[in-house]
């Protein structure tokens, strides 16, 4: 049984990426939905689904085999001076499945050839610093695949829910943001920026899971809570963050993230589609593979 969308479909790229320049109108954008991989209704029978969540796992597994190939062509590449690297962002509320994309995605991948960081709060010498100052310096090498988990993002978003700072400072930072990922752009930098777009009713039944489980409770904190009771405005902070910052250069993809299995495929999809574009290609040797072969055989 296939476990690939038809051919004759757009690719995901083309079916989740957010339009350059426009409004990004999330209560439009549904959270449950599964573009670009085949069937499901939401009336579907338990048997359906579960084989639905099967074969999209045996796809996602099959999509990771193809991405490990492609990342060691980019890093052998880069080896030979090509400075081209990707860049995977993951913004979305808690429990949207930041980490697990992590896991479940990014695990293909040769650790050796990826740059993994996790933004945190910003220390106190962070803060210091321009809000992009941490970030820069976490960027992926020529030749490697970089996967922030939260980024820069952060920083029109949480400021502007809590009020940390006036309004135009973090306006201000939109333009900051395309600047500075314009000029990484035109440097070899191809960004994968993603939103996993979870919903409130989603979210509530994950958090449950997270307390009904005391192997999980390191994963909750009460200040949870307090950022879900700000649910329309970090809705509003999103949607802004996106309609201003989704650009030619560095498009930004909104993943339905209610059903786990298609958030891991979608997300392989993208990431794949992208690196099949870059085309990486294994640099040539700098010897005589004939003449080096002879003289060993000759030992």
């Amino acid at each position: 049984m296939g476990t690939q969308p038809h051919t004759d479909q757009p690719s995901v790229r083309d079916l989740l990426r957010l339009p350059v320049g426009g409004p990004a109108d999330l209560a439009a954008l549904p959270t449950d939905t599964t573009p670009g991989f085949d069937g499901g209704k939401a009336e579907e029978k338990e048997r359906e689904k579960k084989e639905r969540k099967e074969r999209a796992a045996a796809g996602t597994a099959a999509l990771g085999r193809r991405l490990a190939r492609l990342q060691e062509r980019l890093y052998a590449a880069g080896t030979a001076g090509d400075r081209r690297r990707l860049l995977l962002v993951l913004q979305g509320m808690d429990t949207s499945g930041k980490g697990g994309t992590v896991k479940h995605v990014v695990g293909h991948f040769n650790p050796a050839g990826c740059r993994i960081r996790a933004f945190k709060a910003p220390t106190e010498a962070e803060r210091a610093h321009h809000f992009l100052w941490r970030v820069d310096r976490s960027l992926p090498r020529a030749g490697e695949v970089g996967i922030f988990d939260r980024s820069h993002y952060e920083d029109v978003l949480v400021p502007r829910v809590h009020g940390l700072v006036p309004e135009p400072v973090w306006q201000r930072r939109y333009r900051e943001i395309n600047a500075w990922e314009q000029m990484l752009a035109d440097d070899g930098v191809t960004f994968v920026k993603v939103f996993l777009h979870i919903g409130f009713d989603e979210q509530r039944e994950r958090l449950l899971a997270r307390l009904d489980r005391p192997r999980k409770h390191w994963k909750f904190s009460p200040d949870d809570l307090t950022e879900r009771a700000r649910w329309p405005d970090y809705q509003e902070a999103y949607a802004a963050a996106l309609g201003h910052c989704s650009s030619a250069a560095a498009p930004w993809y909104v993943v339905p993230a209610d059903r786990k299995w298609y958030r891991n495929w979608a997300v392989s999809r993208l990431l794949l589609e992208t690196l099949e574009q870059l085309d990486p290609q294994y640099p040539s040797g700098t010897f005589d593979a004939e003449r080096t072969r002879a003289r060993l055989l000759a030992e």
